[in-house]
């Protein structure tokens, strides 16, 4: 069992936006008392400032080769800068595996808004697992553009090898697939996934409504979330054949907290569009539409803007400390609380009251719906 006050070491699969949040939040949070934006200052004697960058992969010329802390500034990252002085992680950014990490059509726009992949050789998963391995990796962190289902697998198998934590934070099903998730008990290794629930994004806003209009007996009749956005994850989602994992994932967030399952016909949630100029800023257009007492009609209109990456990043931090607990206390396969409280396609769908109750306890004491190892 890892010593709490040993640094949980971390490595990166995509170095964008969300990446860059949360390694600036590294050093944001570093030394302070002051814990303004994360759910758990302190977490099982974890504080963020025991999170250290060892590793990490990407595929775009502008930051393969570059430390992190070079490279999570380069474009076409856009988000908020809140911490611009990232001291080097001694962490290189080492050219990744592309496989189906790029969307042809992102070819089709200016090299500030898009990728542009790197002239160097791509990695075995031998490559990767011996990295991992040398760097001395405890959690891997999957930060792949939505849609990357070869790619997560790619590097999901390489976690397992290499007995690696995995915490999946985008909208492919690895944690929730129990063939995955069996692989993952068997090799004694932990994760928590799928696809993460931001901090107070178009998610959990949709779900906490929902479940209110459930609570106070309101009939959730039709409901809409569209969301846009000008980062490079907005922009990989205009080709909507990547968006189907995304899709269910979202809507499965909000309709498993409904009253009853509405038919698809009355639910649409999902990413609108692609608005360049809005840069990493998410805007979110939420209708519900619901009957109360005696039938008589109702509807709730409301506009949420947030920057979208360090939305997630606490999020992230939380995450990544409890996948370093969960392996600390010999815990294998898909850690049920944390995933049902951090993600939008958790194993298992808990109403946010239960997650939360369920991931405390988790914190507390180790109480998980997770086998140890064996």
């Amino acid at each position: 069992m890892k010593d709490a006050h040993m640094p949980i070491n971390i490595a990166i699969i995509g170095v964008g936006n969300c990446a860059s949040s949360l390694v600036q939040g590294l050093t944001h949070y570093t030394g302070r008392n002051d814990a303004t934006g994360l759910m758990h200052h302190s977490l099982a004697g974890y504080r963020p400032e025991d999170i250290r960058v060892v590793a990490a992969w990407d595929i775009d010329a502008r930051k393969v080769g570059r430390d992190v802390a070079q490279a999570i500034f380069a474009l076409p990252n856009c988000t908020a800068v809140f911490a611009p002085d990232v001291p080097d992680t001694g962490a290189v950014v080492r050219m990744g595996r592309i496989l189906d990490g790029v969307a042809e059509h992102m070819a089709d726009y200016p090299d500030a808004r898009t990728f542009v992949t790197a002239d160097a050789a791509e990695p075995s998963r031998a490559d990767v697992v011996a990295a991992l391995r040398d760097a001395g990796v405890d959690v891997l962190m999957n930060y792949l553009p939505v849609g990357s289902q070869k790619a997560t697998e790619f590097y999901a198998e390489c976690a397992l090898e290499a007995g690696v934590a995995f915490v999946n934070n985008i909208p492919v099903f690895i944690a929730s697939d129990p063939v995955w998730a069996d692989r993952f008990h068997k090799a004694g290794v932990p994760i928590i996934g799928d696809d993460i629930k931001a901090q107070l994004g178009a998610t959990i806003v949709h779900r906490v409504l929902t479940d209110l209009f459930h609570k106070r007996g309101v009939k959730l009749c039709r409901t809409y979330q569209l969301n846009t956005g000008g980062n490079t994850d907005f922009l990989n989602m205009a080709n909507h054949k990547r968006l189907e994992k995304k899709k269910i994932s979202k809507t499965e967030a909000v309709q498993s907290v409904a009253a009853e399952r509405m038919t698809d016909d009355n639910i649409h949630i999902g990413p609108s569009d692609y608005v360049a100029w809005q840069n990493d800023n998410k805007v979110c257009f939420l209708r519900m539409e619901g009957e109360l007492f005696g039938g008589v009609p109702m509807n709730l209109e409301l506009r949420l803007s947030v920057e979208d990456s360090p939305n997630s990043a606490g999020v992230a931090i939380d995450m990544i400390r409890c996948a370093a607990i969960a392996r600390d206390r010999g815990l294998a396969g898909p850690v049920i609380a944390p995933a049902a409280y951090f993600c939008k396609h958790p194993p298992e769908q808990m109403t946010d009251d239960e997650a939360y109750e369920a991931v405390e306890a988790f914190i507390a004491d180790g109480r998980a719906v997770a086998a140890p190892l064996s």
